[in-house]
């Protein structure tokens, strides 16, 4: 019991210290794989194919999402301000919590979650059967000609997704909450002027631009740095998953935060 005790410590030490490791580890994959962004005829075409691949893939779960997303919201919001008696109130609740918070998330869990696992997949597949030593011997720098195009097609589709998320989320909404419970449809976009300012668009379209990054980046770098076969290509893909919703969350306060002070909510 004592001598566990005492391992402890070092336990905890060295879990950290491999944390501290990746999370470097992690952020010089990004950084490198954004130095030679300015060299675009080499990874254009990749970044082509990965654009497609994405929208593909997660167009239709988006969708499926974000208008019983809107919808649930606008029932329980209607529902509180139907006892409230400021019913008119809803669609500008509905679209703040949308544009502001939603969306961005939104776009950038299923970015993670469907098309980051499948880059990791990839990755893990290429770095399994020696793809990426193969291309380092022959003078060609993997990070480069595949992580760069991942880089900026993941940013990319995020960005059209939250588009996506805030039109359908907001339909959904207006369809529950004008059709079904009887809000005038001037209301129910009226109030959303006066919650609402231009950097709030500005600040949700960047936050899911750089949640792609973190998404790529993260599913990029446990695919090049997974175990060798099937079942450590797996749990590197479970792996990105989770520690991508970890930064993206801590990301997503902090960029918030940072903008409440810079311009602080209307009333």
């Amino acid at each position: 019991m004592a001598l566990s005790l005492t391992k402890a410590p070092d336990l905890a030490r060295r879990r950290l210290g491999r944390t501290l490791d990746e999370t470097g580890l992690l952020c010089v994959t990004l950084l490198e794989g954004l130095r030679r962004t300015w060299d675009v005829r080499q990874w254009w075409g990749e970044f082509i194919e990965q654009c497609w691949f994405l929208a593909r893939v997660t167009s239709v779960p988006v969708m499926l999402i974000a208008v019983p997303l809107g919808a649930t919201i606008s029932l329980q919001v209607g529902d509180i301000a139907r006892q409230l008696g400021a019913q008119s109130g809803t669609g500008a609740l509905l679209t703040a919590a949308m544009i502001q918070q939603v969306a961005p998330l939104a776009a950038a869990l299923l970015v993670s979650g469907v098309g980051g696992s499948a880059i990791t997949s990839d990755m893990g597949a290429r770095n399994i059967r020696d793809e990426l030593a193969a291309m380092e011997v022959m003078g060609i720098n993997p990070v480069h000609r595949l992580v760069t195009p991942r880089l900026w097609a993941a940013s990319t589709v995020s960005l059209l997704l939250c588009s996506v998320v805030i039109l359908a989320g907001v339909l959904g909404g207006y369809y529950f909450n004008v059709i079904q419970q009887g809000v005038s449809p001037g209301a129910f976009f009226d109030g959303a002027t006066t919650l609402l300012q231009f950097p709030d668009l500005m600040i949700t379209l960047f936050k899911a631009w750089v949640f792609g990054f973190i998404a790529a980046a993260v599913a990029c770098y446990m695919g090049m740095n997974c175990d060798y076969g099937p079942v450590g290509v797996g749990r590197a893909v479970n792996r990105a998953v989770v520690v991508t919703s970890i930064v993206v969350f801590a990301t997503n306060y902090i960029l918030t935060m940072i903008y409440q002070v810079l311009f602080p909510p209307r009333f």
